[in-house]
Order: C-alpha cells, then structure tokens, then sequence
C-alpha cells in the first residue's frame, strides 16, 4: 500500500498553480512598495523563513535568495524563483531533474509565499485584500477554516494576524491533506493546538477507501475522475475525483476529532460529505456541526442581500433576480470581450483584471450549487422554488462577475437544462464559447 500511496501522492498539486494565474503583464515590473500590504506580509515572509528552518536549522542558498527577495516585495524574483522550483518538484509536470528538498514544511513554506504574493501582484490588490479580508472578519476567533483555492488558502493565511499561531483561526487546505508532506507541515505548526489526522490515518483512510473502490468498480459505479488499476498485484488510483475523496475523508476526521471548533470552508472541488452541513457564509460555507434539515430563511435572505451588495460596485446595478440572460450575454461581449465601457457604472479596476473577478465569481458560483443540491433535496415544492431561484440568481451574478468561469458555465447549463430552459442554456453556452480557457480555480 505504501507504493501506491506514493503513486498517489505524486499528483497532488495541492490547488497550486504553476506559474501563476491569470495575466497581468504590469505585475512583472512591481515591487511591494504599499506600506500597508508591505507591514502585513513582513511578519507572515518571516513566520514562513522561521518554519522552513526549524527542521534542519539551515536553508540551502537557492531558497534563502527566495526568502530573501520576498521580504524585500521583489514579486518578479519571487515569481521567477518559485517557477525555477517547479522545474524539479515531485508535484508538477517538468523535464528537469526532480529535486528531493521540493517536499516537506521548508517547501510548503515556499509555497505560501508564492502563493500570497500571486494573489496581490497578478490580482488586483484592492480586491485581493478585499477577499481576504471578508473572508477573516467572517470567521469567529478559534475556528477552523478549509481554504481551497489558492487566493482561499494563500490570500488568507498572508492576511491573518499569525498563520503559525492560529490567529485569529487555524488556516488549513483540504486539497493536499492526502499529501504526508502537507500534514508534516501542519503538525510543525498546529501540533497540541488541535487535532490533526495522523499517519495511521491518512495509511487506514487509504486502504478504506480503495476497498470501497474495489467494490464500487465491479459494480460498475465509479464516479467520473476515479481511476483504479492493478499493476503487478499492486492496487493504484489516480485522478482528481479519487485525490479528493481521501482529502475529504482526512478533512472529516479533522472535523470530527475537533468539536468543540466552529468550521468554515472555501471550496475547490466540493467535499460530499459536507453539504448536508452547509450555510452559506459570506463569500464562504459554515460548516454546521449537524445536518440542517434545510437553509433558514434568514440564511438565504442573509446571503443573498450580502452579494447584491458585494457585486454592485465591481460590476454596477444593473442585476437583478429573473435578468434575462441575454442581458447578462451582451454584458459579457461588452464589457469583457470588446472592452467598451461606455455606460459602465461599475469598477473598472475589477473587470479588467482576470484574477480579481475570477475569484469572487468562483466563491458565488459555489453557492449557487449548494442551491442546487437543495433543490435536488428539498423536501417540499415551495422550498425547492426558493432554491431553484437563488441557484438561478446566484449563477447570474458568477457569470457577470466573470463570463470566462467555464465551470459557473457548465453548472449553469446543466441547471437550466434541468428546468426546460434549453434557449437559455443554449445562449449561456454561446457566451462561455467566446472566451478562451484560462487557467485558475
């Protein structure tokens, strides 16, 4: 098993992004020269510097310049660095040969940074800080939060009074917990301040789920994104979707082993055994300690006035429930593809930076398949219409915020499909044809 597990463990990526996400071809001159943002990353560079020498007591000199360029806010260092990096890490696709010290807390410590530096030099810092900063002021102290994406995790912990401290909450990623490296590291900075899955855990948590595999295999139901083979006798998996079912195995033990802890999650791929628990949260989930029967009125209510009100000054007031989606179709060829902003009333700032609007477009998105998933469930006709309404809104607003998420897209299609909406779903597909694919959760 442990072989297989290796296997596994080679295709992690953890939500990282190679490279960076969306183009922004101004970033490539900047340096962090914002006394605020410069204040708020000099205590996170020298928490991360701290945690990648406790190990060993000395960095090899490649990662030292590193540290050293990111405490000086020297993004095109930082950016070319870490891609230097990528060119040998185990994690990523590269011809170079692999080095063995691109794994283990020194490297996710390295990868943090990067990732916290992406966010505010390829996306739009005002809204960068914006994200995460609702993100923060949303989550009670004490708590632990699931950052998914790389703004969710990178963005956030950056942001935090103390990552390393828990202050003012734990701040963990679902996506590499399937990773030994990845909880090495989280027990290095989290270890006796709460409970974390350990190495038999993550060992038992393998092998039930490659059982329940085996079994669902030769009944023909696996899910889309399951692989399984054997090879010489030895069971392997791979695939995103298996990636991410023992990620959200471990993320469960965590849950359950800490219950005294509220919990909050930003998505990237949705965990199944969350969304009986989930409310909608600001730009994020609560993670409720039990099953909700439903989503409150007030929840709904609640969520839907916060993203009226988020979505107007990035994009204007012209959104509303029941908008045709032609409407939301030319807005896209306007202002995003043709650039015209004659009659814009929005923020500029925003729809000219892919990163920024890509962002909250993801975290709306999200909750419009919550909805969904509570249409799917509801137990009454009135209330699988209220969700039906809120999904439809919610995938409107993701789609205006940013008409390239070709995942809102996809959903939002198959959604309208699913309600006899075929001319809707067949414009909707008509917009999202316009934009190329671009890389970013």
């Amino acid at each position: 098993m442990k072989a297989t597990i290796a296997f596994l463990l080679a295709a992690l990526g953890g939500g990282l992004i190679a490279g960076g996400g969306a183009e922004n071809p101004a970033a490539a001159s900047r340096t962090l020269n914002h006394p605020k943002l410069a204040a708020q990353f000099k205590p996170f560079v020298l928490e991360k510097e701290t945690r990648a020498k406790a190990p060993t007591n000395e960095l090899p000199a490649d990662f030292k310049a590193f540290f050293a360029a990111a405490a000086a806010g020297d993004w095109p260092a930082v950016s070319n660095r870490f891609k230097e990096f990528c060119n040998h890490a185990e994690q990523y696709e590269h011809s170079g040969k692999t080095d063995e010290r691109l794994r283990g807390p020194a490297w996710e410590a390295v990868k943090e940074i990067w990732g916290a530096f992406d966010g505010f030099f390829v996306g739009d810092a005002k809204y960068s800080a914006a994200f995460g900063q609702a993100i923060i002021n949303s989550i009670p102290p004490g708590s632990i939060y699931f950052g998914g994406t790389d703004p969710g995790r990178f963005i956030v912990s950056a942001l935090c009074k103390s990552q390393a401290k828990g202050d003012p909450f734990f701040t963990l990623s679902q996506n590499p917990l399937g990773d030994q490296y990845y909880l090495e590291y989280l027990r290095t900075i989290y270890g006796g301040k709460i409970h974390l899955p350990t190495a038999a855990d993550q060992q038992t948590g393998f092998e039930q789920y490659v059982a329940d595999m085996q079994k669902r295999q030769t009944e023909n139901r696996l899910k889309p994104g399951e692989i399984l083979k054997v090879d010489n006798g030895e069971v392997r998996i791979s695939g995103e979707t298996s990636v991410m079912e023992i990620n959200g195995l471990l993320a469960k033990i965590i849950f359950d082993r800490n219950p005294s802890r509220e919990f909050f999650i930003e998505e990237s791929d949705p965990l199944e055994w969350t969304y009986p628990h989930l409310e909608p949260h600001g730009l994020i989930f609560k993670i409720n300690r039990q099953p909700l029967a439903k989503l409150s009125e007030a929840v709904v209510k609640r969520d839907h006035d916060y993203w009226v009100k988020t979505v107007q000054p990035m994009i204007g007031g012209w959104l509303h429930p029941n908008t045709p989606v032609e409407k939301i179709a030319s807005f896209a060829n306007k202002v995003f593809l043709q650039r015209d902003y004659s009659g814009f009333d929005g923020d500029l700032r925003f729809v000219q930076n892919d990163y920024s609007s890509r962002i909250f477009s993801w975290e709306r998105s999200n909750i419009a398949d919550l909805y969904v998933w509570r249409m799917n469930h509801a137990a009454s006709t009135e209330e699988k219409n209220c969700m039906a309404d809120e999904a439809d809104f919610a995938f409107q607003q993701a789609l205006a915020l940013c008409p390239f998420n070709s995942e809102a897209a996809k959903s939002y299609i198959a959604f309208l499909k699913g309600s006899n909406r075929d001319a809707d779903a067949a414009r909707v597909d008509g917009m999202a044809k316009q934009f190329p694919k671009k890389k970013g959760k």
